[in-house]
């Protein structure tokens, strides 16, 4: 058991993370931050905690608007962010101020991280996902090693492919071996080269005109949970891949994941964070695994980095 797990932000992805915690009994202790007023965060915190007697679990929930009940954690959630929502005059935010604006969010949360519990692992779930973690290091890398901190795509966009495939296949999703590489974005890569099912090719189940239905339905899945939600995003799938990360880390389970890491010449990328599979243990991304690509799947991976890299061209350009 994990002796405390914080989370910042508490809105539907961090509410499914502290009640996931608590019934797994995941942590002895879980700290949530969130600046809504009056007592936003305290309250979430209440009903789940009143809710632990009937699961069976002494999980202490602590809920504030400041950081400092993040301290001493070993573990840090961030899902802190604003979304792309209409202004009363009928208009949207432009890209580059949300971006601003998440981006002093995100400088906030680093703040807080650093004064509190500085050597947590950090698993980021705000978007856009790649620029939040590039900043969080930018804020942190004189104290965070990069091995942990990492951000939570891979493992949702390979789990939405491993689950068009079984629905497609007719086979349980526990059959399915799926990988997405690059951004978390319109430009993600679903690798179908190592894509199996029961150790088979992908092909053998599935023709090749409907794969590439899948894997266009993976790149945009998370817009279609919006679309049909109608008024915010996924956060039950978000919550549980992120909590899949921590646990591979906090059990040394050594298990292969796809994780937001930071390359250090991988896939020939330097000093960006990008959707890769790695092995996740005590230290965290403790290796990452490059996989043998199609000359397709190659330049559909480098057409990704470029897109990171140009966002993260961007959160350089409005940290000056």
């Amino acid at each position: 058991m994990v002796g405390k797990i914080g989370i910042i932000g508490g809105g539907n992805i961090g509410g499914v993370c502290a009640a996931e915690i608590a019934s797994r009994r995941l942590a002895r202790r879980v700290a949530l931050v969130d600046v809504k007023p009056p007592e936003f965060a305290r309250g979430k915190c209440l009903d789940i905690a009143e809710g632990t007697p009937v699961i069976g679990t002494d999980t202490v929930l602590e809920g504030s608007k400041g950081y400092e009940v993040l301290a001493g954690a070993d573990f840090v959630i961030n899902t802190a962010g604003v979304p792309r929502a209409m202004r009363a005059d009928g208009t949207f935010p432009s890209r580059e101020e949300l971006l601003a604006t998440n981006l002093r969010i995100t400088d906030a949360v680093a703040a807080g991280i650093r004064q509190y519990c500085p050597d947590a692992f950090v698993v980021s779930i705000a978007n856009p996902l790649d620029a939040i973690v590039y900043r969080l290091h930018q804020q942190l890398k004189d104290r965070l090693p990069v091995r942990k901190l990492m951000g939570m795509a891979g493992v949702l966009d390979s789990a939405r492919y491993k689950y068009f495939v079984a629905q497609a296949a007719g086979v349980s999703v526990e059959n399915v071996e799926a990988v997405v590489l690059g951004g978390h974005g319109d430009t993600m890569v679903p690798i179908r080269s190592a894509c199996r099912i029961y150790g088979l090719p992908v092909t053998k189940f599935i023709d090749e005109d409907e794969l590439a239905a899948i894997e266009d339905r993976v790149r945009k899945a998370g817009g279609e949970v919006v679309s049909l939600l109608g008024s915010g995003s996924a956060f039950v799938s978000p919550a549980w891949s992120a909590l899949e990360m921590i646990t591979s880390i906090a059990f040394d389970k050594k298990k292969i994941t796809s994780v937001c890491a930071h390359l250090d010449g991988e896939y020939g990328v330097t000093g960006l964070f990008v959707g890769v599979p790695a092995i996740l243990g005590r230290e965290g991304v403790e290796k990452i695994i490059e996989i043998d690509l199609s000359d397709e799947e190659r330049t559909a991976l480098a057409n990704s980095v470029a897109a990171v890299s140009r966002t993260c061209a961007e959160v350089d350009k409005v940290g000056k």
